[in-house]
């Protein structure tokens, strides 16, 4: 590649450098893939050896790889060539076209092939995490010269997912085990994401050079903890250590008229409203607020002073701080059955029971609950984070196991808040955020999939874990947080391929409707008030009528089979007519024969049983003709035929029914619904108010109809624009906020506490 000026016009394409930018790139990957493909012999060798009942997956592994060497690397390269020639073509292939075959039948994709492709996914995020700066440069160089396309991971044909497409399709045709499959795919990342990483840089200084875009500046490296996970990475990222929690910003108005005084005694510090930000004053001042909204609240929330669990003389000993500390380490480590009661009670206040029992496990450190009393600090810390788990647990979708859990987590989290009040206005703080994660994994999770058992397996392990080793450092909330959050991305790449089958399902279900429908039309405008002699009426409404239904299912209903199957229909009825008219002589159905055969094939029947069906139909014409219905025959016995059906998902929670005529809706919000942008997450309320919040996977190019996934990749709404505007009308349908688990749940404490001022707006 010349060094030279070579500057094209801002919007025009550049053969030349995309020709060289080809040849720099794709051979040296299909090289480095060559070199890492010689190594896995040996490493399929050492593992052979120590897989146990598996060793003989991985020997026959080694020689289906020796003998299909030639064939991988070229699958491997054909894949980049097919990306990089739609970037020369410009309209660059994304990898979810990429992996999505020609759909010519109702089957699905295996959970062999689902699984390979997870690990292909897994693999790109690795490269792209090794490399991101680098490919984000080269996505706007290579797009810059291909006629300033807007390139991105998913378009780049160089990039990660499409490095990651490549590898799955090198291998997609060898005949390997699963577990050998993704430990082949592991070697990959083993062996080829350094290759790889280098032949990027050489590659973005080369198109530097050749005076591509040279202005454009270096990538900043991110600041990085080392121990954090990527995802916590990129959050860390966009937020400030002092970002404002979302209710934060709605509960601000509500505190402007005591702000003022509370800010002049703590100093500096305040709300950037334009920001979403807060000082650190003036997060103190926000902490004052919900203490002085707490005091003003407690009467109305409690019981009258003398059945309150503190409510001794105000000369009775508060609890210390260590002491309260070392009752909630007890209750931590075996929670009472009372405790755990109120968990499970959705009429208990668990703020109220909390206090009972610390109250009373006062006595196991020698402290008579009469002659003691909490401190108001410690009372607000515990009104708080009860009432903060009384609204998760009530309002989101937490049942059984799952509410078990989240449940066990309130004790650790009293612990917190006396330790560190920042939690409830800190959005980055690491004890909210493994909240928000454990909350996300269980929520809507009945356990009903092995990947939904084993998240919850992960989410037991992990509160079993704080349970048992939180004592006073918060360190512990950090560091299984981050194990959690990469566990969750782990899972989440499921749940795009649970997406991806849920759609399938939808298309497939949809295509045999359209099937179905067309097939039933041709029949009834054949047959419809027409007497037909027995034999013919069985032959329309058995092999043809299934031949035409597969037939529109494989080709479409403009395809040349469905033509030649209604000229077969139309033929043999019109030779019916002939017959009716006592035309003798004739030989019936001699220009159909083949494709009646066909036809005959199509439902299973051999070459003899078919000519005998075709025999038996021209004996019966020839009756007609006669006048002789005594010698009509019957068709020989037809093999028993099943239209395919698209494996049912039984999730389907929502179910509505077609036909807009008696809708009562909204027509402004049926078009809203009609343009809404995939992945746009909606709120679902059912009859018993629960929320579910849904995203938009998929709209049918056949019906217009939306399928709605819930946060498992799992569908459970398919519904038309029309429907969706009449849900919306019956208040069963909202824009979803966006807020996590904590937020979400502080909200709601702020309208518990103050339910008038907080419908005028909090």
């Amino acid at each position: 590649m010349s060094s030279s000026n070579h500057n094209p016009e801002p919007h025009g394409r550049d053969p030349r450098l995309l020709a060289q930018a080809r040849e720099m790139v794709i051979p040296p990957l299909v090289d480095t893939f060559a070199v890492a493909l010689g190594r896995f012999d040996d490493a399929l060798f050492d593992r052979a050896e120590r897989a146990g009942n598996s060793q003989m997956a991985f020997l026959d592994a080694m020689r289906e790889l020796r003998r299909r060497r030639d064939e991988i690397i070229r699958r491997f390269r054909s894949h980049l060539d097919k990306a990089w020639q739609s970037l020369e073509s410009g309209d660059p292939l994304s990898v979810e076209d990429a992996l999505s075959e020609p759909t010519t039948s109702l089957s699905l994709v295996s959970d062999q092939e689902l699984e390979s492709r997870l690990a292909a996914r897994n693999l790109a995020s690795v490269i792209m995490r090794d490399c991101k700066q680098v490919i984000v440069r080269l996505d706007r160089r290579l797009g810059w010269i291909a006629g300033n396309l807007v390139l991105d991971n998913d378009h780049n044909p160089i990039g990660a997912e499409h490095i990651g497409v490549a590898i799955h399709e090198a291998f997609a045709t060898c005949e390997l085990s699963l577990e050998v499959r993704l430990v082949v795919v592991k070697l990959c990342e083993r062996d080829l994401v350094p290759g790889i990483g280098r032949i990027y840089e050489a590659l973005d200084q080369r198109l530097v050079q050749a005076g591509v875009m040279p202005e454009m500046p270096a990538a900043r490296a991110p600041v990085r903890t080392p121990t954090r996970a990527p995802e916590h990475e990129a959050m860390a990222d966009e937020e400030d250590e002092t970002s404002a929690p979302a209710w934060a910003a709605r509960f601000t108005h509500r505190m402007a008229g005591m702000k003022g005084g509370m800010q002049a005694s703590m100093g500096q510090g305040g709300y950037n409203e334009g920001q979403g930000t807060y000082s650190g004053g003036a997060q103190g001042v926000l902490l004052e607020a919900l203490h002085h909204l707490l005091q003003e609240s407690r009467g109305n929330r409690e019981a009258p002073q003398a059945n309150r669990p503190n409510s001794g003389s105000v000369d009775n000993r508060a609890l210390s701080q260590r002491e309260m500390l070392s009752v909630l380490s007890l209750l931590q480590s075996t929670p009472s059955a009372t405790l755990r009661a109120a968990i499970g009670d959705t009429g208990e206040s668990l703020a109220q029971r909390l206090k009972s029992e610390v109250l009373s496990g006062a006595t196991q450190l020698g402290v008579d609950p009469s002659t003691a009393r909490l401190a108001p600090v410690d009372e607000d810390a515990i009104d708080l984070v009860g009432m903060l788990f009384d609204v998760m647990l009530d309002e989101r979708d937490l049942e059984g196991r799952p509410r078990e859990l989240i449940g066990r987590l309130v004790v650790p989290f009293v612990k917190v808040a006396l330790l560190d009040r920042r939690m409830f206005v800190q959005k980055t703080h690491p004890a909210r955020r493994l909240l928000n994660v454990l909350a996300e994994a269980c929520e809507g999770n009945n356990g009903e999939s092995a990947a939904e058992r084993t998240l919850m397996a992960k989410v037991e392990e992990v509160v079993g874990r704080l349970t048992a080793e939180f004592n006073e450092n918060l360190a512990i909330f950090l560091t299984l947080e981050e194990e959690f959050r990469d566990f969750l991305g782990q899972h989440k790449r499921r749940i795009e391929i649970a997406e991806r089958r849920a759609a399938e399902i939808q298309s497939g279900q949809e295509r045999l409707e359209t099937a179905r429908l067309r097939m039933a039309q041709e029949l009834s405008a054949r047959l419809d008030g027409r007497h037909v002699p027995q034999a013919i009426d069985d032959f329309m409404r058995q092999p043809w009528a299934h031949h035409v239904t597969m037939t529109v299912l494989r080709e479409g209903e403009n395809g040349d089979g469905l033509r030649d199957a209604l000229a077969l229909a139309d033929g043999v009825l019109e030779e019916l007519n002939e017959a009716q008219r006592q035309i003798v002589g004739k030989p019936w159905l001699q220009t159909w024969r083949p494709s009646l055969q066909k036809v005959f094939a199509s439902v299973g029947m051999n070459p003899d049983a078919a000519s005998s069906a075709v025999d038996a139909l021209h004996d019966t014409l020839q009756a007609v003709a006669a006048s002789r219905p005594d010698l009509e025959k019957s068709l020989p016995e037809l093999p028993q035929v099943v239209l395919p059906k698209v494996a049912e998902d039984d999730s389907l929670s929502i179910q509505l029914v077609g036909g807009t005529d008696t809708l009562d809706f909204d027509s402004t919000d049926a078009d809203h619904f009609r343009s809404l942008a995939i992945g746009t997450w909606l709120d679902f309320i059912d009859k018993d108010n629960k929320v579910q919040a849904g995203k938009l996977s998929w709209v049918s190019p056949i019906s217009s109809r939306l399928l709605f996934v819930n946060r498992r990749g799992v569908r459970f709404c398919v519904a038309s624009p029309e429907e969706l505007a009449m849900m919306v009308r019956m208040g069963r349908l909202r824009t979803h906020q966006d807020e996590d688990a904590f937020d979400s749940a502080m909200q709601g404490v702020i309208q518990r506490l103050d339910p008038e001022k907080a419908a005028a707006g909090v």
